[in-house]
């Protein structure tokens, strides 16, 4: 939509001095300058960091057999430890580029076919054994058949 202003909005307006798109983000340490400034405090704080990403991750890992959303809070405190270490924004990067290949490979009109194929085979698969199931034993629950 027009509103009949010169400046540019939107993503045309990210851009740097020099016109061009800017690049990822610089890696290294993004606390407050006064931290960064004293070598003991840096310190401290990314051991608070640390201590604190670990405590996420551990969760997420805690959530994957249980009910939780444990992938996302495991990113999430891999981006907790990217504020801080290198190693993990490099890790951060790599994901986000393999989920963003991922989602084009996913939205790609023959693996959408094959996709939706495959579910719909093995939900009749699935029914079938159901319904072999129901039709030999009724209703009832496994624990309670007896032989």
């Amino acid at each position: 939509m027009n509103t009949g202003s010169d400046e540019a909005s939107g993503p045309a307006a990210a851009t740097d001095e020099t016109g061009s798109e800017p690049g990822p983000k610089p890696l290294g340490s993004r606390a407050p300058e006064f931290i960064q400034a004293r070598r003991a405090l840096h310190l401290s704080w990314q051991v608070g960091v640390f201590v604190v990403g670990l405590a996420v991750v551990v969760a997420g890992i805690i959530m994957l057999p249980l009910p939780g959303p444990g992938w996302l809070v495991i990113f999430g405190g891999m981006a907790i430890w990217a504020t801080e270490f290198v190693w993990a924004q490099l890790v951060l990067r790599w994901t986000k580029r393999k989920v963003t290949e991922a989602t084009q490979k996913a939205l790609d009109p023959k693996v959408r076919r094959r996709n939706i194929i495959l579910t719909t085979v093995g939900l009749v698969i699935i029914a079938v054994f159901v319904g072999i199931y129901v039709w030999k034993f009724g209703l009832e629950m496994p624990w309670n058949i007896e032989q």
